[in-house]
């Protein structure tokens, strides 16, 4: 949909890509909690779990393999040999048929690290899963992330900005602490960025600190450092498909899919902000009626409307949440009906609990709009990650030695 600011002088495309349409429900998250973006501790008891689906009447015998990348996701200098502790491939052997659904599918599964792959350097890595007699055949592509603790990252996030005072921005201050000798120096040996909630398109990457001390470092009062507030992620439910759920004006079967059609959404510019409790656009797959829902949630298309009154001309809307990402542009896109003088959109998506916002990109950008649909409100809770990468003076890859995670408070 809209490309990422850190890859703006990339040459590999290394970006989440679902290739075969008929893999779904792709989600990377940590064990613990998966609500978490997939970021987790090297040599920790923690690991991320890799869950898909593919919709075939068919069991597909797959495989994955990974590459370790630079701060920029471009493939590092590093063997293979070098970051992992095994062979770069490996089958998925867990996997389960749908049960009860009227879409077929197979539901796989599978940890990383684990017995046959572990990881020996902090970084980030592409996950690529093709099929296992054809290894160009590439079904879809993902990125997580191995951190290596060496600094403490501490985040302030604050509405009262060099853009606005508590109106339409959010403002980030950012501290690092280490210990003495571990940064020879930090204005040229490290990089931080930022992401905000499940979004891609605005990354920013800082290149030098504001200032640096004995065992500190600072990033403030920078541009790249200020967000646009947003507002919070609509929400719906399609838990239930045989009564009516959360943001769900009717639930149809017209074979072979049930149809679930959303509320019309219209925007929320001139609206009062409103707090809701939302998982800063992570969606959970979820059958209230079933016993396992990686294999008894059936698949549901989804109609989302946005009623604008009409065409909104110098761009175009697209929907943004975790469940989006790897999705061709055409497919998150909202297309505009003039009969109805509304934005539509259909997809085929898993029984659930989804959150969504809509994004405005103008003609010939990259960066998505949260203000021009859904409003810019300071108030909004805004989940931000921050990574800490350090290359020392003759590296050879970057390492992440930080994470932080900060949330703007209502």
């Amino acid at each position: 949909m809209c490309a990422m600011a850190l890859l703006a002088q990339a040459t590999d495309d290394t970006r989440v890509r679902i290739i075969d349409g008929n893999v779904r429900s792709l989600k990377v998250v940590p064990a613990s909690n998966m609500y978490l973006p997939p970021v987790i501790v090297l040599g920790s008891d923690d690991y991320l779990v890799v869950n898909f689906d593919y919709i075939d009447y068919d069991y597909h015998y797959l495989r994955y393999s990974l590459q370790h990348c630079d701060a920029q996701w471009q493939p590092s200098q590093l063997l293979e040999s070098e970051y992992l502790d095994g062979f770069n491939y490996a089958d998925i052997d867990d996997y389960r048929q749908s049960e009860g659904t009227f879409t077929h599918y197979y539901n796989y599964s599978f940890a990383l690290p684990n017995e046959d792959m572990r990881f020996t350097k902090s970084g980030n890595y592409v996950l690529r899963v093709f099929e296992q007699d054809d290894p160009d055949k590439v079904l879809f592509q993902t990125r997580f992330i191995v951190c290596e603790p060496k600094v403490t990252v501490l985040t302030e996030v604050t509405a009262n900005t060099d853009e606005d005072y508590k109106d339409a921005h959010q403002q980030l201050t950012i501290n690092l602490n280490y210990r003495q000798g571990t940064i020879a120096d930090p204005y040229s040996e490290l990089k931080t960025v930022i992401f905000q909630n499940t979004r891609i398109d605005n990354a920013v990457v800082l290149r030098r600190p504001t200032t640096a001390g004995i065992g500190t470092v600072t990033y403030e009062h920078k541009p790249e450092l200020i967000f646009e507030a947003g507002n919070e992620y609509r929400r719906f439910e399609t838990v239930n498909i045989h009564s009516i759920n959360m943001g769900v004006a009717a639930i149809d079967y017209v074979q072979p899919f049930y149809h679930a059609t959303l509320y019309a959404d219209v925007p929320r510019v001139n609206e009062q902000y409103l707090y809701d409790q939302t998982q800063r656009g992570r969606y959970i797959v979820r059958n209230a009626e079933g016993d396992d829902s990686f294999i008894d949630a059936d698949y549901v298309v989804t109609h989302f409307t946005l009623n604008t009154g009409g065409p909104i001309d110098g761009g175009n809307i697209f929907l943004e949440g975790e469940f989006t990402h790897g999705l061709p542009a055409n497919t998150t896109m909202m297309k505009y009906d003039a009969t109805t003088g509304c934005y539509v959109n259909d997809l085929l998506l898993k029984q659930g609990a989804y959150n969504y916002q809509y994004l405005w990109v103008p003609n010939g950008e990259g960066i998505g709009m949260t203000g021009v649909i859904d409003g810019d409100k300071y108030q909004t809770v805004n989940q931000y990650l921050v990574l800490v990468y350090h290359r020392p003076s003759g590296g050879r890859y970057d390492q992440l030695i930080g994470y932080g995670i900060a949330r703007s408070i209502n």
